[in-house]
């Protein structure tokens, strides 16, 4: 495999810190990465983050089909030029957070999205994929390792990005990357998580309103080290109503919302007063 500096040398180019690019460049941790998707010759896949095309090579080889999505120009001809004999191969130049997956995949077909995602859009790619009527069945994104530990914290140390993942699938972490897998190389460690989203808890198929659930959690951890007695007054409640909720969902209200559990948050959500 050609050496991502050579690659950015050749085009005269640098890695961006701004967008977060470090380059995978391991064939043994890409073909891992695969293996976490379990990325076969039935499966289409998104790509977010292509950048060099290094991992879009091993999952072309894979799949039925790859669509990868690019925010940088300069990466579009340097992916078109290494990948041009890939014919299962779409590339998009495009932010991720303005892609419909319904416009690139149809409403019945399941697709897995694999991705190498910077801190600061993590979240937000989150919620925009796994928030859409056409959910991929599974996910396997290359994080910060405290990122990775935040998703698939359990409760008692709980956040408001593990209640947003872990609500809409089985959460785990895959395994952990060395900086010397990267180029340039990292100041941070980095890890696999996948999420399995058809493996999705059964208390959250239960919820209909999403936009309610994640009302609730947001002002639940609005302040971490206040109870949710005070901080669920910012839901416009009155303290006595708080209290009449959290019993009536067997909550105890002077607990802190990092120690839920998503059972828990649904129990808030189905108990609401306003529900």
């Amino acid at each position: 495999m050609t050496h991502p500096k050579e690659i950015l040398e050749r085009h005269d180019i640098n890695a961006k810190k701004s967008l977060g690019q470090n380059f995978l460049y391991d064939e043994a941790i890409l073909a891992r990465i695969a293996d976490a998707a379990d990325v076969n010759d039935a499966d289409d896949v998104l790509e977010v983050g292509p950048g060099l095309g290094s991992l879009t090579k091993e999952l072309a080889r894979r799949a039925n089909r790859v669509v990868a999505v690019e925010l940088d120009d300069r990466m579009i001809p340097i992916l078109e030029g290494e990948l041009s004999g890939f014919e299962n191969l779409k590339i998009v130049h495009q932010d991720i957070l303005k892609i419909r997956p319904e416009d690139e995949f149809a409403r019945s077909q399941s697709y897995k999205v694999v991705a190498n995602v910077p801190y600061y859009i993590t979240g937000a790619i989150l919620r925009h994929l796994l928030q859409t009527e056409v959910q991929p069945s599974c996910m396997v994104l290359t994080v910060q390792k405290d990122v990775a530990e935040r998703m698939t914290a359990s409760p008692g140390k709980m956040s408001l990005m593990a209640v947003s993942t872990q609500f809409y699938g089985r959460v785990r972490m895959a395994f952990n990357l060395s900086a010397g897998s990267f180029y340039p190389k990292p100041k941070i460690a980095s890890s696999v998580v996948k999420i399995d989203v058809d493996r999705r808890p059964e208390g959250a198929k239960s919820v209909t309103d999403d936009k309610l659930f994640f009302r609730i959690a947001k002002v639940g951890f609005s302040q971490k080290r206040k109870q949710l007695l005070n901080n669920f007054k910012g839901l416009g409640l009155e303290k006595s109503a708080v209290s009449t909720w959290c019993e009536a969902a067997g909550i105890d209200g002077k607990r802190r919302a990092e120690t839920l559990s998503i059972d828990d948050w649904v129990s808030l959500y189905q108990t609401f007063p306003s529900n």
